[in-house]
């Protein structure tokens, strides 16, 4: 019979074993139309590898602020590819991790079932008080949005109805709590198994605004740790890649 040391000992061994190294923590900076899919993966990432994963999420323009301020995110997942190529150019990242995790899509979204009709047809009709955005200037998904209103001729005339979020996240609040009767949210927002989650939504087409390709990169705190590097490869396989696609996102 093998001494219980020798036993305990063997015990973990076979732990790691499994998870190949001791179990770390990675700090992770997320663009906040990516919340609910990073939810579901970091529970996956952390039972597969022994990770541990601590998120924050947030505007892209403020998280890109933040990261210039020493903040201690050693991963980024961004809503846009230039804010990532920025952070890249001024070596603020490990060369070569950047890649594309995820191409969003846009939404018009309203909580009530039917008051947003399938081709977007509610938006020249106005009869609504206020439709809200995200922060064009920080968020991705409120700069496109803008670039909707703009092809389909309706920037001036919904100018005095629009209210801004932070980030896409306060503009889906904003419609959630009533405060706006429709908004410009992030698909994977109402959306999950092919299916809008509740009330009434209209898909954006691609063509009214400019592909939001969403890039990842390790950035430079994260340079040495295990589990960084684990993340960004969980997020490059198939079982983070099944979850990305029920969000409605593309790869």
């Amino acid at each position: 019979m093998k001494p219980i040391f020798l036993r305990f000992s063997l015990a973990i061994a076979a732990c790691l074993g499994a998870h190949g190294a001791l179990a770390g923590e990675v700090q992770v900076a997320v663009a906040a139309n990516f919340t609910a899919p990073m939810q579901a993966i970091a529970k996956d990432f952390e039972q597969d590898t022994g990770h541990r994963l601590v998120a924050a999420y947030g505007a892209t323009g403020q998280f890109y602020a933040q990261i210039k301020n020493g903040a201690p995110f050693e991963v980024f997942l961004a809503a846009d590819d230039s804010t990532p190529a920025k952070l890249e150019a001024e070596h603020e990242s490990v060369p070569g991790s950047r890649f594309t995790y995820a191409i969003g899509s846009l939404a018009l979204w309203s909580p009530k079932a039917g008051y947003v009709d399938a081709e977007g047809e509610v938006l020249k009709q106005g009869g609504f008080q206020h439709l809200a955005i995200a922060n064009p200037k920080a968020a991705p998904y409120g700069l496109a949005a803008t670039q909707v209103l703009d092809r389909l001729g309706l920037t001036q005339a919904l100018a005095g109805k629009i209210v801004e979020g932070q980030n896409i996240s306060q503009a889906y609040q904003f419609v959630a709590s009533g405060n706006a009767e429709l908004g410009f949210v992030a698909l994977s927002q109402v959306y999950k198994d092919g299916k809008v989650s509740s009330g009434s939504a209209w898909r954006v087409p691609d063509n009214l605004y400019q592909p939001i390709r969403q890039d990842a990169l390790i950035l430079n705190k994260g340079k040495d740790n295990a589990a960084a590097k684990a993340l960004v490869e969980y997020l490059k396989g198939p079982k983070a890649a099944a979850l990305i696609r029920a969000y409605g996102y593309t790869l």
